[in-house]
Order: structure tokens, then C-alpha cells, then sequence
């Protein structure tokens, strides 16, 4: 199994967890599960209650996501977390922030990563 299929290190994870669930609630609002789920098909692989809803807490009592609870067709209440204007402004932020810190990476990579050989024909 590749270390994507299973997840990322927590260390890892938790450096862009923030910037990951405000930009799935800037698409759309969401429960905590739902969010697990969500990062889950991105390739995040599971990643553990006690990282998300921390973080998720860490988001709402910083202004970033308001909090909702709502009856659910399937069982108890659902707390729904959808992202405020200051998380929108945030995310922006952040988002602007990892494009430049990947491109950095993406370069430094790149040039350790040998070229292909031509193949012969």
C-alpha cells in the first residue's frame, strides 16, 4: 500500500489540516463526519476524530466556521460547520501561502530528481 493510500504522518497532516477544511466548507457546508469523508477521497486517508474535530474547534472558536446543529434523518443531531467571511478571507490566505511554499518544494524536488534517460530507438 503507498504512504498516500494510507494517510499522511500526523506531524504532516496537521500542517495544512486548517487550510484543507476551510476549503471544502468554502465549497460546502459540512459535519464533521462528512469532512472526515470528504478528506478521505481526496487521499488523506482516515484521518483520526482526534485530529479533525479539534482542528474543526480550533476553526469556530477562531471566527473561521460557525457551527449549526441540525436533526438528521439517520440518528442524533449533526453539529454543521460552514465557513464564515473571515474564514473565506483565511482561506485565501492560506491557499495563496501553499501555492508559493509548493512551488518552492516543487522546485527543489524537481531538480533533485535526476532527468529520465532517452530511450533508444
Amino acid at each position: 500500500m503507498s504512504d498516500v493510500a494510507k494517510g499522511f504522518p500526523g506531524p504532516l497532516l496537521h500542517g495544512f489540516l486548517d487550510l484543507c477544511l476551510l476549503g471544502l466548507l468554502v465549497a460546502e457546508r459540512d459535519y464533521g463526519y462528512g469532512l472526515g469523508q470528504r478528506l478521505g477521497a481526496a487521499g488523506f486517508g482516515e484521518v483520526p476524530g482526534g485530529t479533525l474535530y479539534p482542528a474543526l474547534l480550533r476553526l469556530e472558536r477562531g471566527g473561521l466556521v460557525e457551527v449549526a446543529w441540525e436533526a438528521s434523518d439517520t440518528g442524533p443531531r449533526r453539529k454543521y460547520y460552514a465557513v464564515t467571511p473571515a474564514g473565506r478571507e483565511a482561506f485565501q490566505e492560506q491557499a495563496d501561502r501553499w501555492a508559493a511554499f509548493s512551488r518552492s518544494v516543487d522546485t527543489v524536488v524537481a531538480q533533485a530528481v535526476p532527468a529520465a534517460p532517452e530511450r533508444s530507438r
